[in-house]
């Protein structure tokens, strides 16, 4: 699953939408009971920072590209929680500077919708 999200350019589906939920609470609570409960925790932390890294440069993208419209496939909510707010304060600056370039807008006023 590594290898597979670092070579894919889109996001590759999760066995469970709640993947580092999940092994958070199992590896918190029983990694005794775990048999190679530190690589099992290495492995999903790299997983998670993998697509992260690729959440980042996928939002990095949209923002310099002035898209309006992304696909959010097989994200977690969890992974789209991260990046909520630099998306949504983003989209918010662009429309704002959209609508004041628009002919008829009064250039200089700043409108909060």
């Amino acid at each position: 699953m590594l290898f597979s999200n670092r070579k894919e350019d889109t996001f590759t589906p999760v066995p469970s939408p709640y993947y580092m939920e999940l092994t958070k609470l199992l590896l918190n609570h029983a990694s005794d009971n775990i048999p190679k409960a530190d690589e099992i925790r290495t492995l999903v932390k790299d997983i998670w920072d993998t697509r992260i890294a690729k959440l980042r440069l996928s939002a990095d993208s949209f923002i310099s590209q002035q898209e309006a419209h992304a696909k959010l496939d097989n994200l977690t909510l969890m992974e789209i929680n991260t990046i909520r707010a630099f998306l949504l304060d983003s989209l918010n600056c662009m429309y704002k500077l959209r609508s004041n370039l628009q002919p008829g807008s009064s250039k200089g006023q700043f409108t909060d919708y």
